[in-house]
């Protein structure tokens, strides 16, 4: 059940700017820096980053798509004989010596990027791993944090963050149900 819509459209736009303008700071431009999107909606997500990058720097950054599933602890998604849903890598660059933006949307256990940053490890040894996500809800489990965040949004452990984009949902906001 839906309690509240905590960004909506403008925000998540307002939000994706502001990351997009603090990846360029901290990076001293984006010479280096590549941006991959953790499946299914990180991807999505670094698209747009991408995509504002361009507009500010004049410069595309190249993007890559990453699955995890084989690197997760829990292996959750199962298919009916009880494998892996594996939905497929498409990292068109070399990430050695890169710096690597990972970017998914909502940080909770930790246990995403992770897996995440093992599976980039396996493409390669790149200079420097960084994170953005659009919202950090707390209740880490392992000792990760985003280094660039669009929201921190406080949340109990009966509550769950839900994320549409349009491009999977044909809706654009971040709302909390319990």
């Amino acid at each position: 059940m839906q309690k509240a819509v905590v960004l909506d459209e403008q925000a998540i736009r307002r939000a994706l700017t502001r990351i997009a303008h603090e990846i360029i700071e901290r990076n001293k431009g984006i010479d280096g820096c590549v941006l991959i999107g953790i499946k299914t909606r990180g991807i999505y997500l670094a698209k747009r980053l991408a995509e504002r990058i361009e507009q500010i720097e004049g410069t595309a950054i190249p993007v890559g798509e990453l699955d995890i599933t084989l690197y997760r602890d829990d292996l959750t998604v199962k298919t009916a004989d009880r494998e892996p849903l594996v939905k497929g890598t498409d990292v068109p660059f070399s990430v050695t010596n890169q710096k690597v933006i990972l970017v998914d949307d909502v940080l909770f256990t930790g246990r995403t990027v992770r897996a995440a940053m093992d599976a980039v490890m396996d493409l390669g040894r790149p200079a420097q791993i960084q994170l953005a996500v659009l919202v950090d809800r707390g209740h880490r489990e392992l000792p990760i944090r985003a280094d660039f965040v669009g929201k921190n949004i406080p949340t109990s452990s009966s509550e769950m963050i839900v994320v549409e984009l349009k491009e999977v949902d044909d809706t654009d906001q971040v709302s909390i149900h319990e």
